[in-house]
């Protein structure tokens, strides 16, 4: 499943595009200023969707950062019909643009260009220290014990292992394992963070893998 990091700081859109990303099989992301797309903005991104007009950075301002994050298609939503700002834009680095309002259609059809064009393989194993994590076999080896994970905590795990030099939000498991909030809460989340703290203990007494944020996320610890 591909992961679309929507940037849109008016509600009513952003709701829109998570119910219409979701229907046509994407996963989201949400950020809703500049400031925080820099914070949530990870290896686990196909595609971003990106408004101009967001509080504190601005969306010109910021794309060149996002990519030096990491390098993926950036579609810019926007009112704005200046051809030469379109033009800066692009030489800024976004990849399309699309006009506001714009239609559902173009734009979902636009994402998959771009997505086809941007394809690569993802990585079936991932390798964390004594952690291997297999996404075809959905196996978890920790300390060469078999984690034997639900999926929800499979999910999460590879979540974390995938992003284990940074910070992983609340807000990104949420979007990214259950695609809204909606479906858990944050005892949920909890619970699921303690199987998973539990099962990795039992493989390997004598270390801690995940660190507690407090507030703000999760990291997996090096």
């Amino acid at each position: 499943m591909k992961t679309i990091l929507i940037i849109e700081d008016d509600q009513n859109i952003h709701a829109m595009l998570k119910t219409l990303l979701k229907q046509n099989g994407y996963a989201t992301i949400s950020a809703y200023s500049g400031t925080e797309a820099l914070l949530v903005h990870n290896q686990e991104v196909d595609l971003m969707i990106l408004d101009l007009m967001l509080p504190g950075k601005s969306g010109e301002e910021i794309i060149r950062e996002l990519k030096d994050i990491h390098d993926v298609p950036v579609i810019v939503a926007s009112a704005l019909s200046d051809l030469d700002k379109k033009l800066n834009l692009f030489e800024l680095g976004a990849d399309d643009y699309v006009t506001k309002p714009f239609s559902n259609d173009e734009l979902l059809a636009r994402i998959k260009v771009h997505l086809r064009n941007n394809q690569k393989e993802d990585e079936d194993i991932v390798q964390v220290d004594d952690l291997s994590l297999n996404r075809k076999t959905h196996q978890v080896l920790c300390n060469h014990v078999d984690l034997n994970l639900s999926k929800i905590e499979f999910d999460i795990l590879e979540l974390l292992m995938r992003n284990h030099h940074q910070v992983v939000t609340k807000s990104m498991i949420f979007d990214t394992v259950w695609n809204t909030m909606d479906s858990a809460d944050e005892n949920t989340l909890n619970v699921h963070i303690s199987k998973i703290r539990n099962k990795l203990k039992k493989a390997n007494p004598n270390k801690e893998y995940i660190k507690t944020i407090w507030s703000i996320g999760y990291q997996l610890k090096n």
